[in-house]
């Protein structure tokens, strides 16, 4: 005969656990339901008009052990805002009857485009996110600062052109500067290249920037996330037929290669002259030439894959330039500030050329990386090669056989003011430290001004470095 048995549970216990399962699938509609929402604001740094920004998002979280329905989630600009959101996945200005499930969560995407405007000046754009549930109303409020810009697509420059900083301009695609142009570019003007659009210069770039006034070329996207990202743009090329080009108190930053010098100069003058300049944060070089002639003066080349790197000979002239560089979130410090030599590879095969570069009264230094030797020089062939150190101060393990080294400092801590990695701020200058090195140990030269455009005329002798000690 069969036995049937019987599990028997209390009545209570069967109820509890009825309850508590229809809990989770029901639910809850009391107007005190705890809803987390990750952020309360949204906020996005400059946007050009047209272009748009990155896209940020936010979270909606239910953190009680039952189902919510939010009755709405609405972009209260509507569909004239210039943000743009998408909820859980779906392009949306508005949505209803969205079910999160018990200690679950939905995402929601914002991102902005401005319209062009007639304003000159920077502008605020806001607008607000309304979340509704049991009769609650929770907002996050959004927030950008915008600005309107010139355009240039792809833009070929014909002729005699100028640029006036009434707005930014915005590089898209590429700017070419045709062989028999100029390109003249007022103080104060910035300019943000986006990251396909090298600037090409087959004629004459001129930049009239002034001390607190400079020229800035930097990339396009300005959030957070991108402000100080290297390789955020190609860079400005001078290519073969370039000519008299002068850059003048000039920032450069952010670029993949900041200049790049290509062939000799085409008559007597220099291929690129670059006074009292500021390079920065370049990913791969902040100068690379390959056979060119340039002078650079009271120049600052910080934080870059390479600081200055020349390959197959050239003419060159650097006076009071710090090239100086340290690892940090972006970029380790594991190639030397000064990189040169007089030849170069091609098809499989070695070319050299004269070589002629001297450097006076320059700071070639860095920390923080696998790199010690912060100088490297080599030659190949029987060429022309000439390279000096003249009243230079440089770190590296062995000096360099085939560099002429005059009244120069080696392995001497320059004794920079600040030097704060963690919080991405350099000050090159020496001013508070009266025992620094390069002080008072510099040869007198026709550049009468530092970077900073004060006089290099105080003092027994001018300083080492592109900064003179006030």
């Amino acid at each position: 005969m069969k036995r049937i048995f019987f599990l028997l549970f209390p009545l209570g216990f069967c109820f509890i656990f009825f309850a508590a399962s229809c809990n989770k699938e029901n639910f809850i509609t009391s107007s005190d339901a705890s809803l987390f929402v990750s952020s309360d604001s949204i906020k996005f740094d400059t946007v050009f008009t047209s272009i748009g920004s990155i896209t940020k998002s936010f979270k909606i979280i239910n953190q009680i052990n039952q189902k919510l329905l939010l009755s709405e989630i609405k972009l209260m600009g509507g569909p004239q805002s210039a943000y743009r959101i998408n909820i859980n996945g779906s392009f949306v200005t508005k949505l209803n009857n969205i079910e999160i499930d018990a200690n679950d969560s939905i995402y929601v995407f914002v991102a902005i485009t401005i319209n062009p405007t007639q304003q000159n000046l920077p502008f605020i754009i806001s607008d607000s996110i309304k979340i509704n549930y049991n009769s609650n109303d929770k907002f996050v409020q959004l927030q950008a600062y915008g600005q309107n810009a010139h355009f240039l697509n792809n833009e070929n420059i014909i002729g005699n052109v100028s640029w006036q900083n009434d707005l930014p301009y915005v590089i898209l695609g590429s700017l070419n500067i045709n062989e028999s142009a100029v390109l003249t570019v007022e103080s104060g003007t910035k300019i943000f290249v986006h990251a396909n659009a090298p600037i090409l210069v087959d004629g004459t770039l001129i930049t009239q920037g002034l001390k607190n006034n400079e020229v800035i070329f930097t990339g396009d996207r300005l959030d957070s996330d991108y402000s100080n990202l290297p390789a955020s743009w190609p860079g400005i090329i001078f290519r073969t037929s370039s000519k008299n080009s002068v850059l003048n108190f000039t920032v450069i930053k952010n670029a993949y290669q900041a200049i790049v010098a290509i062939d000799p100069t085409v008559n007597t003058i220099p291929k690129l002259s670059i006074h009292q300049c500021i390079i920065n944060n370049a990913y791969d070089a902040g100068i690379f030439s390959n056979h060119s002639d340039i002078v650079v003066e009271n120049s600052l080349i910080s934080n870059c894959g390479t600081g200055i790197k020349i390959v197959n000979g050239g003419n060159y002239q650097f006076v009071n330039c710090t090239a100086a560089g340290y690892s940090n979130d972006f970029l380790s410090h594991n190639n030397p500030t000064l990189n040169v030599s007089n030849y170069t590879f091609q098809n499989g095969n070695t070319i050299s050329s004269d070589l002629s570069a001297r450097f006076t009264n320059c700071i070639f230094w860095g920390e923080g990386g696998t790199n010690t030797d912060e100088i490297y020089i080599d030659k190949l062939g029987n060429t022309f090669f000439d390279v000096t150190f003249d009243h230079s101060l440089y770190k590296v393990d062995v000096d360099p056989s085939v560099v002429n080294f005059i009244s120069s400092i080696k392995n001497q801590d320059p004794i920079f003011d600040s030097i704060d990695v963690q919080n991405k701020y350099y000050d090159f200058r020496v001013n508070n430290n009266p025992f620094a090195p390069g002080l008072d140990q510099g040869l007198n030269t026709s550049y009468l001004y530092d970077l900073d455009n004060q006089t290099r005329l105080i003092g027994t002798s001018i300083d080492i470095g592109c900064y003179e000690k006030q």
